[in-house]
């Protein structure tokens, strides 16, 4: 499976997507903070301009107009000053699509399922419009539909192609990704009869407890040869996974290039990947306890488990803390299979899970996890469509270039509140 998605993503939009550069807030004459309140499951949209809070830098800010946003058109608005509307017509023309909107929907997953095809239909049956422009990513493969793909095509017929491309993408790409999992489960296998101190899962008597032994030694060359080929495989299978954290934050600076509206929804499925039983490696330890090169072994087993990872959360931050970028991180998760006698199937998804959250959340998106993928996505759309936009004047403004964060409370009430992590003094 092919991890380093974004790299392809912004050659793509270097290539297909001709955006005219602007900039903003470069002036802080008002910031705009899109925000989504929740209580529980329910977006609250009863607030007011009294009922917010804005902090700069830990500073409290003076709010100067609150804007309720619903399915992209302006439902109530109320600033300090009566008559007087921050960005009126900024915000009229923006709603009213006059400018354009670039979706981005991206399908990390290892296999394909039928509720996914009803998560496409949803987006091209109640989102997408013909006038808006598309970019899917896949485990295999970059696609920019062209803008007059619907005065050829069916949203239907758009559908059933894109189901079949993301079918045979996810099959492709991800054969490899398949293949190392199994090389690990088989070594991990060998590794568990090798370390048990005892007839495994009392499968076995103790005789052939130790014929699994000798084969599995004879065979892998022993446990360190063993541990060498797992540590091989686990770099390999990081190499096709891993984060990009530069092609991360280059596609962030992208999508800041681009004229209009920006939405990404980010889909990503649960991963696993086979480790000994810790029951195993515990009473291990223990057994070799007179072995000092088969517990440094274990030991060294033990820290490959350990997945260290370094993500730059304030860079993400910066990238991605736009009023006109909205991300939505959806996991989808599925339970583990079993790994087999002395084999536990665990989570590895830190890492991409990190990164995709903290860029949902450095731009107020939704984070949202779950074993169904439409839900995933209705929920995901529901919050790019429903949201308040807080406009407030910084007090003594300095265009530093250093970055800005920002906090919004709602007065007396424990909601969740998600909104955009901040923003450049430029």
């Amino acid at each position: 499976m092919q991890k380093v998605i974004f790299l392809v993503c912004v050659m793509a939009l270097t290539l297909a997507l001709l955006a005219q550069e602007i900039q903003h807030e470069t002036t802080a004459i008002n910031i705009e903070v899109p925000v989504r309140v929740y209580d529980g499951k329910r977006f609250v949209e009863n607030l007011t301009l009294k009922d917010f809070e804005v902090y700069e830098d830990g500073k409290r800010q003076k709010i100067e107009a609150v804007y309720l946003i619903k399915k992209s058109a302006i439902k109530s608005r109320e600033s300090v000053e009566k008559g007087e509307i921050v960005r009126k017509e900024e915000l009229e023309e923006r709603f009213a699509r006059e400018g354009p909107r670039h979706f981005f929907l991206v399908f990390e997953i290892l296999e394909f399922m039928p509720k996914i095809k009803k998560t496409i239909e949803f987006f091209f049956q109640n989102v997408i419009q013909p006038e808006d422009s598309l970019l899917v990513v896949t485990p295999l493969n970059t696609y920019k539909f062209r803008n007059d793909v619907f005065k050829i095509k069916s949203k239907e017929d758009i559908t059933n192609t894109l189901t079949s491309i993301l079918k045979k993408d996810v099959r492709g790409g991800n054969a490899e990704y398949k293949r190392i999992i199994e090389e690990l489960r088989k070594i991990t296998r060998s590794i568990a009869i090798i370390l048990s101190p005892t007839p495994m899962e009392k499968a076995f008597s103790e005789s052939s407890s130790n014929i699994w032994r000798t084969i599995a030694d004879s065979e892998g060359g022993g446990l360190p040869s063993l541990l060498s080929s797992y540590r091989s495989y686990l770099s390999q299978l990081e190499r096709i996974r891993g984060i990009n954290q530069k092609a991360l934050l280059d596609f962030g600076e992208s999508l800041k290039d681009m004229d209009g509206q920006k939405y990404v929804f980010l889909l990503y499925q649960r991963e696993f990947i086979p480790k000994v039983a810790p029951r195993i490696l515990s009473q291990s330890m223990s057994m070799f306890q007179d072995d000092p090169n088969s517990q440094m072994a274990i030991t060294s087993l033990m820290e490959l488990y350990k997945r260290d990872y370094s993500l730059d959360v304030d860079l993400i931050e910066q990238a991605y803390a736009e009023p006109s970028i909205s991300a939505h991180f959806m996991f989808f998760t599925k339970i583990a299979e079993r790994g087999g006698i002395g084999v536990q199937m665990r989570e590895s998804s830190t890492d991409v899970f990190s990164a995709f959250r903290e860029l949902a959340l450095a731009t107020g998106g939704k984070v949202e996890s779950s074993s169904n993928p439409e839900y995933l996505f209705q929920q995901a759309v529901d919050a790019s469509e429903n949201y308040y936009l807080l406009y407030y004047t910084p007090k003594n403004y300095k265009a530093d270039g250093k970055f800005k964060n920002i906090e919004v409370k709602v007065k007396g009430k424990n909601y969740k509140i998600t909104h955009r992590a901040g923003y450049i003094a430029d």
